[in-house]
């Protein structure tokens, strides 16, 4: 977007610019979201931000109006490749907080004075300013959300001291922390050493199939789904977590709401940011569906299921196991094969709500080869990647690009291009990725078919007209092929098609 696309943007109060860029205004020393209802600026007063640090470095402190660090994130990390898009990714992750700049500067494979000048050069900001913005948007969450003690606040948020927190929060919003949890509009939840609840901010529409599609893959033990909750437990970098969202698409803003039934207080930010990429909360969606409804194929299906969202990954690791359990057979089939996998891993330290164990780590399936099933070959194709990957033979994550990941994945033996692109869809939260090859995929094609499957298209095969959101086209033909099977299955009800 050029100058005045975005100025056009704040005129008109847009909400779905919110997060994707900031406003700040010379006149008051304040920056602001999109949609700040208050008067639009003169044009030659704005300078618009890609990020709050950018704004925070140029002298800019945040609107006690708007609040614009209270929005979902840019999609842009997942739609930018670069190493900007890829550095944001783990900087949202933590890296920083838990190895530096030197570690995430090692990660991307650059030196830390030159990631400092690429990212000032990009996004307007260092990693450390880029980091401390991430640091302050997390407190204020917790300010305002929680009962949690202003020093528990700090460290959980990624500070160092407390005295570096106060003065953060302070230069950032203008207002001590006390100060600032007094702005909360609503009461907070009782007191408690074990639980938070968050509300997670998205754009609508949202739509909730995204529970129904983790549900159905949900592993005993690890995971429990329905179709408005999700539940699991998760290992982090400090310790076991265990965490469920909620969506209530009856209530008032339709909220969706985190609680954190136990997590390591600094593995907080990490958590927080996988929780979003799971369910792609920092998505644009009307952007998405515009694209999409303009394909006749689509059209009805985006009508029927607006702000689809694409999954993403808890733990990249995890995620190549599934998809390599995964291929190749029905995603019950699958299911069935990780419930005995998950017999390998250990139980969890955070026990609780019917959820007692740990997705087996690499090592511990490596060690666990009695527990597969299936032909030898897939097999031992897992066991070879879970070696790799225990051994650190094989290194990849939220940091990596598409010819990254495929430079990583594909001399593994028993991965092809279907097994990279679905980790690039999940663990790069890839917006592009067509899975041509993948039979439920051209079920779908089949189901949406205008006037039939035999009906011939002139659009092409491989979705190329709704790029770059191939993958959002991806899930909706999975969700059209489900469909189809659902109304195919007989019901008990009619014993003339019970199949045996």
């Amino acid at each position: 977007m050029d100058f005045w696309q975005r100025y056009r943007a704040i005129d008109a109060r847009d909400t779905r610019f919110d997060g994707q860029f900031f406003t700040a205004v010379r006149s008051t020393g304040i920056y602001c979201r999109p949609s700040c209802p208050a008067r639009t600026p003169k044009a030659a007063n704005v300078t618009f931000y890609e990020t709050s640090a950018a704004a925070h470095d140029a002298g800019y402190r945040a609107c006690k109006r708007c609040l614009p660090e209270a929005v979902p994130g840019t999609p842009a990390w997942n739609i930018r490749q670069d190493v900007a898009g890829r550095a944001m990714r783990l900087i949202n992750d933590g890296v920083i907080n838990r190895d530096g700049v030197e570690g995430l500067a090692s990660r991307l494979g650059y030196s830390a004075r030159q990631l400092n000048r690429i990212l000032t050069q990009e996004l307007g900001a260092g990693p450390l300013s880029l980091a401390r913005a991430g640091r302050a948007q997390t407190a204020r969450t917790l300010l305002v959300s929680t009962p949690m003690k202003l020093a528990d606040i700090a460290f959980a948020a990624g500070f160092s001291s407390v005295r570096q927190f106060n003065e953060t929060v302070a230069e950032v919003f203008a207002m001590t922390p006390t100060a600032l949890r007094a702005t909360a509009r609503h009461g907070r939840a009782a007191a408690s050493s074990t639980a938070l609840t968050l509300s997670l901010p998205y754009r609508e529409p949202f739509d909730p199939g995204i529970f129904t599609f983790l549900a159905v893959r949900a592993i005993p033990g690890i995971e429990a789904g329905t179709t408005t909750s999700y539940a699991r437990t998760l290992r982090l970098p400090h310790g076991d977590a265990r965490f469920t969202v909620a969506y209530d698409g009856g209530a008032r803003g339709r909220p969706l709401t985190l609680t954190v039934g136990a997590v390591d207080l600094r593995d907080l930010p990490a958590l927080l940011s996988r929780v979003r990429r799971l369910f792609d909360l920092d998505a644009d969606p009307d952007a998405i569906d515009g694209t999409l409804a303009a394909d006749p194929r689509l059209a009805e299906a985006v009508g029927e299921a607006p702000g689809i969202r694409l999954p993403g990954a808890l733990d990249p690791q995890e995620l190549l196991v599934r998809a390599m359990v995964g291929q190749q057979i029905t995603v019950a089939a699958a299911r069935t094969a990780l419930t005995q996998l998950a017999a390998a891993g250990s139980p969890s330290t955070a026990p609780g709500d019917g959820l007692d164990r740990m997705f087996p780590t690499p090592a511990e399936i490596a060690a666990a080869g009695h527990l597969l099933r299936g032909p030898r070959r897939r097999t031992e194709s897992l066991l070879n990647a879970a070696t790799a990957m225990a051994d650190g033979a094989l290194d990849f994550g939220y940091g990596d690009d598409l010819p990254g990941l495929s430079a990583a994945l594909l001399p593994l033996p028993g991965v092809g291009p279907w097994t990279v692109g679905y980790v690039a869809m999940r663990v790069l939260g890839a917006p592009d990725i067509f899975l041509a090859n993948d039979a439920a995929v051209r079920n779908g094609i089949r189901a949406l078919a205008p006037g039939g499957a035999g009906t011939r298209s002139t659009a092409g095969p491989d979705f190329r007209e709704v790029s770059p959101w191939r993958s959002y086209a991806t899930m909706h033909l999975w969700r059209a092929a489900a469909q189809a099977a659902q109304s195919r299955r007989p019901t008990p009800s009619d014993p003339a098609k019970v199949m045996p």
